[in-house]
């Protein structure tokens, strides 16, 4: 009996462990990033308008090449939710500062070699403070100039062929205590030769 009593307290302590889990390998800042939204513009227009993902990438569009955008809102929110009857806010010392991110692209099929099936992945810098209790919303590159004068894209030029990818974006940032934070977001990112606007 005892060992029945053993075994169901572990599994017990072995599911409340899991449910938690993300949060807590999320490092050692008592706060977490939360996207709130992230939107995708594509550069070949002459005043981008941001929207919800897909991402149509021209890869030329009138004889130029252009970069794609994006904006992200970010806020915090505590590990610690606090008791039923209390609830825990983020103090001056939790403020997340953003000083990068990562943009990697897949693809659907599992051909994901960088330079050949998809663009590389970079990294690129960004500064912005997420203040205690509220947002903050910062644009950043999606798709680099580069990336479409190389493999694979350059050959979409003169091609009708269209390249499916998932963007994932990390954004790494730290707290005031010097707590490192991160978190990924997605957005389906399509490349091809579209047609130019009028």
């Amino acid at each position: 009996m005892r060992r029945i009593v053993r075994a169901i307290g572990l599994i017990a302590l072995a599911a409340a462990a899991g449910s938690c889990g993300d949060v807590v390998r999320q490092g050692r800042s008592p706060v977490y990033l939360v996207i709130e939204t992230l939107q995708v513009a594509s550069g070949s227009t002459s005043q981008p308008t941001l929207h919800a993902s897909p991402l149509l990438s021209d890869v030329l569009t009138s004889g130029s090449i252009f970069d794609d955008i994006a904006e992200v809102t970010l806020r915090l929110s505590p590990k610690d939710t606090g008791s039923g009857t209390t609830t825990t806010i983020p103090s001056l010392n939790n403020e997340v500062t953003i000083t990068r991110y990562h943009v990697e692209y897949v693809r659907a099929d599992g051909r994901n070699k960088p330079g050949v099936d998809v663009p590389y992945a970079f990294d690129g810098g960004m500064t912005g403070t997420i203040p205690a209790g509220g947002n903050l919303t910062i644009g950043f590159e999606i798709v680099r100039h580069v990336a479409k004068v190389e493999a694979p894209l350059v050959q979409l030029t003169n091609d009708l062929s269209i390249i499916n990818t998932i963007a994932n974006i990390t954004f790494y940032g730290h707290d005031h205590v010097g707590n490192v934070v991160s978190v990924t977001g997605s957005v389906t990112v399509n490349f091809g030769n579209f047609a130019d606007p009028s």
